[in-house]
């Protein structure tokens, strides 16, 4: 006769069991307070973008189409930052003004006198393969184009994150059963991703992607980061 052993439990087993996540979504940008419940791993503020902000990434595309800003900022520098980036950029002065908002609630909302900042233009996705963010939490808001991509925590099979997916494809390596599963942000919608970094958070990681984009689609992307 024989006998099934059941395969022993491990820690990473027991911490997808007993680990439930959800996501918060408002027109209010109170909502991302959210983040502090032990539950949620997504926060969603549907903000309202700046009216001229086509009309400045029309002017990126044209003028600088590799453009990328990368620095440190506070909220009281980050706005002369910005605008020198953009110096040659029409209409950029809304633009700067909304991501010097968003840096201040930032840098309020977790006691930050700093935060890392990173404004891209793409044309291509930056990480398109499903992944978690070993870090505790990141703002994430595309200004244009086609914006992230994210899975259920009760959807992902989590085992098959990294080098769990022997190198095959989100479509076919089991990390989701159903592609219909995949959920998508909005443009504008300015989100945050709890990783796991978060205290508590250990396997339990928002998952996500960057969206393939279509031919001569560009993306406007800004991501903030903790900086001690």
């Amino acid at each position: 006769m024989n006998i099934a052993i059941a395969a022993p439990v491990t820690e990473q087993d027991h911490i997808a069991e007993f680990k439930s996540r959800r996501m918060t979504i408002s027109t209010s940008p109170s909502i991302l307070t959210d983040i502090y419940q032990e539950d949620v791993n997504l926060a969603v503020w549907q903000s309202t973008l700046p009216d001229n902000i086509n009309q400045c990434i029309e002017s990126l595309v044209h003028n600088k189409p590799n453009f990328k800003a990368i620095m440190t900022v506070s909220p009281q520098s980050v706005n002369e930052h910005l605008k020198a980036s953009c110096e040659g950029i029409s209409e950029s002065n809304e633009l700067c003004d909304h991501i010097t908002l968003l840096v201040d609630m930032f840098c309020t909302l977790f006691d930050l006198k700093y935060a890392g900042l990173r404004l891209k233009l793409l044309d291509k996705p930056m990480c398109p393969r499903f992944h978690v963010d070993k870090v505790p939490c990141r703002l994430v808001t595309t200004f244009s184009g086609t914006a992230t991509e994210w899975l259920p925590h009760s959807a992902v099979n989590r085992s098959k994150l990294g080098a769990g997916s022997q190198g095959k494809p989100d479509e076919s390596s089991g990390i989701i059963e159903h592609p219909e599963m995949i959920e998508h942000l909005q443009a504008g919608d300015v989100a945050l991703l709890k990783g796991e970094s978060w205290h508590n958070n250990e396997g339990a990681g928002l998952v996500h992607r960057s969206p393939a984009l279509s031919q001569a689609e560009h993306r406007l992307l800004l991501t903030l980061d903790f900086m001690s």
